[in-house]
C-alpha cells in the first residue's frame, strides 16, 4: 500500500516563492497589456490614462496627494479604534448580561444593515465635519468586531467552562482565563474585517461631505479630479487607496499571525 500524502504538510519554499511571484507576473502582465492597448489605440488619457501617466501625476501630484492620504489615514484610524474599543466593550457587556445583549444587538443589526452613505448626510446636520466622517468610519467597522467578539466568547469548549466551574472560578476568572484566550482568533479575525471597512467608510463619509481644502481626504481628490476630467489623477489617487488598504489588512494579518503563531492551529500551519 502506497504511503498517503500528510493532510498537514507544510508548504515548499518553492511553493510559497510559486504563491508570490505568479501574482507578481500577473500584475505586471495586466500593466503591460493595459499600456499596450491605451498606445495602440491612441486612447486619450481623459478617458483612460496610461499606467505610465497615472504613475507620471503620482509622482507630480505627491505633495496634493499624500496630504490628502493622510487625512484619509487619520479619520481611518481614529474611526478602527473607536469601534474596535467600543465593539469588543459591548460584546463583553453581551457576554456577562443576556438580558443586555437581547435589548441591543438588534440595534446594532439595523445599524450595520442601514447604508453609510444614507447617514452620513444626516451626520453632517448634528456634528461638524471631521466628527461625522469619524462616526461613519465607526459605524462602518463596529459590527464585525461585535459579532466576532460575541461569538468567540460564546464558542468556549464546555468541558472547559464545566472544569471552571467545578473548581469555583469567579465570572471574572473565567472571562480572563478562558474566554478571552479562546475568543482572541475571532476578535483578531474581526480586527482584519474592521481595518478595511474603517477606510470605505471614511471615504464614503468624505464624498458625502465633500469639502475642498488642505484637509480634503482622497475621497474628495477623486470626485474633484472627475469633474475637472483629471483622470490620471483620479486613477492615483484610487491607487493609493487600495495600496492603504492592502497595507492596513497587512499589518493586521501580521499581528494576527504573531500572536497566534505559538499554540493556534490557525496560524502553526504557516510557520516554516
Amino acid at each position: 500500500m502506497s504511503a498517503q500524502p500528510s493532510i498537514t504538510a507544510k508548504p515548499s519554499a518553492a511553493q510559497r516563492a510559486v504563491r508570490f511571484v505568479l501574482p507578481v507576473i500577473v500584475f505586471a502582465a495586466g500593466l503591460a497589456a493595459w499600456e499596450l492597448v491605451v498606445r495602440v489605440k491612441e486612447i486619450p488619457p481623459y478617458v483612460l490614462p496610461a499606467p505610465s501617466a497615472i504613475f507620471l501625476t503620482l509622482i507630480n501630484d505627491w505633495a496634493v496627494l499624500s496630504q490628502s492620504l493622510a487625512t484619509t489615514l487619520l479619520t481611518t484610524l481614529e474611526g478602527f479604534v473607536a469601534a474596535s474599543i467600543g465593539g469588543i466593550a459591548l460584546a463583553l457587556l453581551f457576554n456577562q448580561s443576556k438580558w443586555v445583549e437581547y435589548s441591543l444587538f438588534p440595534y446594532a443589526v439595523v445599524l450595520q444593515v442601514t447604508p453609510v452613505i444614507a447617514i452620513a448626510p444626516l451626520l453632517l446636520i448634528y456634528l461638524d465635519q471631521q466628527t461625522a466622517v469619524v462616526v461613519c468610519a465607526f459605524i462602518v467597522a463596529f459590527f464585525p468586531v461585535l459579532s466576532n467578539t460575541t461569538l468567540g466568547l460564546s464558542s468556549v469548549d464546555r468541558n472547559l467552562a464545566g472544569l471552571f466551574q467545578l473548581y469555583g472560578a469567579s465570572a471574572p476568572q473565567t472571562l480572563r482565563f478562558l474566554k478571552l484566550p479562546s475568543a482572541l482568533p475571532y476578535i483578531l479575525g474581526g480586527l482584519r474585517i474592521a481595518g478595511g471597512l474603517s477606510l470605505i467608510g471614511a471615504v464614503v463619509a468624505e464624498i458625502a461631505a465633500g469639502t475642498a481644502g488642505a484637509g480634503s481626504g482622497l475621497a474628495y481628490r477623486i470626485a474633484e479630479s472627475g469633474y475637472r476630467l483629471n483622470i490620471p489623477r483620479m486613477f492615483a489617487a484610487l491607487l493609493l487607496l487600495s495600496l492603504a488598504g492592502i497595507v492596513i489588512y497587512g499589518l493586521l494579518a501580521l499581528i494576527s499571525h504573531l500572536v497566534l503563531r505559538r499554540w493556534h492551529e490557525s496560524a502553526l500551519g504557516k510557520e516554516s
